[in-house]
């Protein structure tokens, strides 16, 4: 076998980038909740004192940008100019204008021809069978990692904490196989605590040793693999001045987060911001919901879907499934089984995974796949009998019934 190591990373809900895409679905949210028709694809920018919105949006309903950047920011934790930005005291900028015809005219359903695609491009989707959620290893653990710093930092047992946090975690594998944790590292915003401990030295040691004890050791030890105490903790010293005053965050920076932590390929395209006509989000998210139904019915250990859209056009222009031979059949007959199970045309997309709901603000942090929330629809397995029929082998039965999907 093969030893080898490979790394994934995560941020929090605080990083300038997160706090972006979080400003950008939840405005996504607003107009959704309000015309389930809107169109919307919103970037935001922030920076020291200000948030800046820009984007294209068609819609019949109105949105109150800056109440609801203000309200973002508050429930990230943002309320503090100390902490890198103040909800209340934050410039806020929005340029909003009306989308172009022309994408208009490619993407709206009409008598005489089907919804399109909103623009050009390529989407990827993977699971394989490291975890229960069907998801790499080292993406999940590293996402674990950065949800409990802020679960911590918002239930008060480290009250020093501050929003701003990233995570990365190093597996070792033999082959296919994660054996071990070799390397695990955070990096956390803190309270200025230097009148406390007298020196920067004693202070590091408190945050090295809570953070290590209170974070890393639980969230390794929920993952059952072995783990190697070689842990970083703030590898420059101190970590005070954070978020948006210490680095500009953009919408969309942070797409391998969002995704399989560079396990698996990106099409490019981000998602927050963007309402499902946009198959850089809706066709992402069916590819992956794909793949997980042919894993989750034991059809392949790995699967890697592809789609290519053109803007304007409802059919595909490519789609290829690879199961990196640990398919019970071949790719090219796995793909043509696809075809016939899965709806691929972008209006067909929303329908089957419910999409034109106001669901993205809880995506803009902690990952697009391997939850399992009611509104993540894309990660339903709710297609493995089906697979299994195409495929030829027999439904899993208990007491005369087909098994429920996972």
């Amino acid at each position: 076998m093969n030893t080898y190591l490979f790394t994934s990373e995560s941020v929090s809900e605080g990083h300038p980038d997160k706090v972006c895409d979080a400003i950008s679905d939840a405005i996504l949210d607003n107009l959704l909740a309000q015309d389930s028709e809107s169109h919307v694809a919103c970037e935001t920018l922030a920076t020291k004192g200000m948030i800046t919105v820009a984007g294209e949006v068609r819609t019949n309903g109105f949105c109150e940008v800056e109440r609801i950047v203000k309200q973002t920011l508050e429930e990230i934790g943002y309320i503090n100019a100390d902490y890198g930005m103040d909800s209340d005291e934050v410039r806020v900028v929005s340029t909003l204008h009306s989308q172009s015809r022309d994408i208009a005219q490619g993407v709206d359903e009409k008598s005489d021809r089907e919804q399109g695609a909103g623009d050009q491009g390529l989407m990827f989707g993977y699971a394989c069978t490291e975890t229960p959620e069907l998801m790499p290893i080292p993406i999940m653990m590293a996402q674990a990692l950065t949800r409990k710093l802020t679960e911590l930092r918002k239930n008060k047992t480290l009250p020093w904490l501050r929003p701003d946090g990233k995570s990365q975690v190093t597996i070792e594998y033999n082959g296919t196989k994660p054996v071990s944790v070799k390397k695990t590292v955070i990096a956390t915003q803190h309270d200025d605590m230097l009148e406390k401990f007298g020196n920067e030295d004693e202070e590091h040691a408190f945050i090295e040793k809570e953070v290590s004890e209170k974070v890393i050791i639980p969230v390794l030890e929920n993952f059952g693999l072995p783990y190697e105490k070689d842990f970083i903790v703030n590898g420059t010293g101190r970590f005070v001045s954070g978020g948006p005053e210490a680095d500009t965050g953009l919408t969309g920076r942070k797409i391998i987060v969002d995704t399989y932590g560079g396990y698996a390929p990106h099409g490019g395209g981000a998602f927050s911001g963007k309402d499902p006509s946009k198959v850089d989000r809706s066709a992402t998210y069916m590819a992956r919901y794909i793949a997980k139904n042919i894993v989750a019915a034991e059809l392949a250990e790995r699967c890697e879907v592809q789609f290519s859209y053109s803007i304007g056009v409802a059919d595909p222009t490519s789609l290829s499934v690879k199961a990196f031979g640990t398919g019970v059949l071949n790719d090219k007959k796995l793909t043509e089984i696809v075809h016939k199970v899965f709806p691929l045309k972008p209006k067909a997309i929303i329908d089957h995974l419910n999409l034109k709901r106001p669901i993205y603000r809880p995506t803009a942090a902690y990952g697009h796949f391997g939850r399992n929330e009611n509104n993540f629809t894309w990660e339903k397995t709710d297609k493995v009998e089906e697979l299994k029929v195409e495929a030829g082998r027999k439904p899993r039965r208990k007491h005369g019934m087909p098994a429920r999907g996972m």
